[in-house]
């Protein structure tokens, strides 16, 4: 419990200042923790995504509760202002692998976001009702969000 709250308060340290700058006229130093941020999330995502997966391909054995946990920690990733860490600009840095094309369709962006949001909350929902199948077809939907959105942003 502690590593998930440390990994949680860490990345919610970040969360406030960021939020709190406009999208204009940013210092080389913003961009560059923007660009933090925003992975920062992304592997909070990615490293809930990676344990779920595994249960899901068969690689490790199913465990709902350990699935439902990493539902739940995906959810709440998910439900923080990842947009914020995508100023205009963000995407010349050597760490990122976004696309130029987020800030050209920064509407469809959003959206597929949104989409991100609303099918973490369904898992998270579905998982805690205990059923594994309804579990393992509700992640098949979430990930198909995450696909949708790096086909299209994603270096």
């Amino acid at each position: 419990m502690k590593n998930k709250n440390f990994r949680l308060a860490a990345v919610l340290v970040t969360t406030i200042p960021m939020t709190l700058w406009a999208h204009e006229g940013h210092t080389d130093d913003q961009i560059e923790r923007a660009v933090e941020y925003r992975q920062a999330i992304m592997n909070v995502i990615g490293w809930n995504f990676k344990h779920m997966a595994a249960m899901v391909k068969g690689e490790v054995p199913f465990d709902q509760a350990a699935f439902s946990a990493h539902a739940a920690e995906l959810q709440q990733a998910a439900s923080m202002n990842l947009l914020s860490g995508f100023p205009e600009d963000s995407d010349d840095s050597d760490e990122t692998d976004a696309k130029p094309d987020i800030w050209m369709d920064w509407e469809d962006f959003q959206s597929k976001f949104k989409d991100l949001r609303q099918q973490s909350d369904q898992l998270a929902a579905v998982a805690a009702k205990g059923d594994p199948e309804a579990s393992r077809k509700q992640f098949g939907a979430t990930g198909k969000t995450c696909k949708a959105c790096h086909k299209a942003y994603k270096n």
